[in-house]
């Protein structure tokens, strides 16, 4: 692996650090998200640190060179997580949709009661 993507690798980790731990401080992640993310920048340090490990796995699974099998590897890891995140937001747009439901059927009862106190 060239130096120049060892340099990639770990200016790429320490970008991602930086913005985790920024959000991490403002209370805007959760613990599960800040774990997935301090996971990649490890193992983005780890690639970048001992290169022989891209280079054995690039070369048993077929890959001309490491810096390819590294990109498909972050690629595939990214797309796995924003698969995840589609489904955690289908979850919760299904959970909003319900409560909604239950505060308009709430506000309907309250505001029936109401009118029928008049009467």
């Amino acid at each position: 692996m060239n130096i120049t993507l060892r340099v990639f690798l770990v200016v790429s980790a320490l970008a991602v650090l930086y913005f985790v731990v920024r959000k991490i401080r403002k209370s805007k992640f959760e613990a599960s998200d800040s774990i997935f993310w301090l996971f990649f920048i490890a193992l983005l340090v780890v690639l970048a640190a001992f290169p022989r490990i891209s280079y054995g796995l690039a070369s048993i699974l077929g890959f001309e060179s490491p810096s390819n099998f590294i990109f498909l590897c972050v690629i595939a890891i990214l797309m796995i997580r924003i698969f995840s995140l589609t489904a955690k937001v289908s979850l919760m747009r299904t959970k909003l949709d319900s409560l909604v439901q239950e505060v308009a059927l709430d506000r309907n009862e309250r505001a029936r009661r109401g009118q029928d106190a008049i009467d």
